[in-house]
């Protein structure tokens, strides 16, 4: 397996650059690209889905990004310490039909000397919004490095 810098034991620094290439990844929308910094075994909770392995983390998120449409996300550096960081986050998208929602949540990780993660653990809250309620303003892709983040935008 290849090394996916940083790598543990995380200082802030290094834990706030994992926070961000995560962010990118997930902001990409492409479940291949996204599934590459897990274990081969990774295990995930999500809501109420429990994939183990990176083929089911794939078949996970290729079913998210079809569901939640125009998804943007956020995510920012909690703590961290040794091998693990927690992040909290929110992302917003639209249904088929329209509805938009901001999607809040906590994430915990833990990554093997490698800095693949092998863990992660999420509890998400989907609040309904208004179209003009939204915060999230930037082409579909990688977060704006001028853009606001969570904190700035009293999220």
């Amino acid at each position: 397996m290849t090394a996916k810098p940083p790598v543990p034991p995380f200082t802030r620094e290094t834990a706030t650059q994992k926070v961000r290439l995560a962010e990118d990844a997930w902001n990409s929308r492409d479940p291949a690209r996204v599934v590459q910094v897990y274990t081969e075994d990774t295990r995930w909770r999500n809501r109420a889905e429990f994939p183990v392995g990176r083929d089911r983390v794939q078949q996970f998120l290729a079913r998210k990004w079809a569901r939640e449409l125009d998804y943007r996300l956020i995510k920012e550096l909690w703590i961290h310490e040794g091998h693990r960081i927690a992040v909290r986050f929110a992302y917003e998208w639209h249904d088929d039909s329209g509805h938009w929602f901001r999607s809040y949540g906590n994430e915990n990780w833990e990554f093997n000397e490698l800095g693949l993660m092998q863990r992660r653990f999420a509890s998400i809250n989907d609040l309904p919004i208004a179209e003009q309620d939204r915060k999230f303003f930037w082409p579909l892709g990688r977060r704006p490095d001028d853009h606001p983040g969570l904190s700035e935008l009293g999220l």
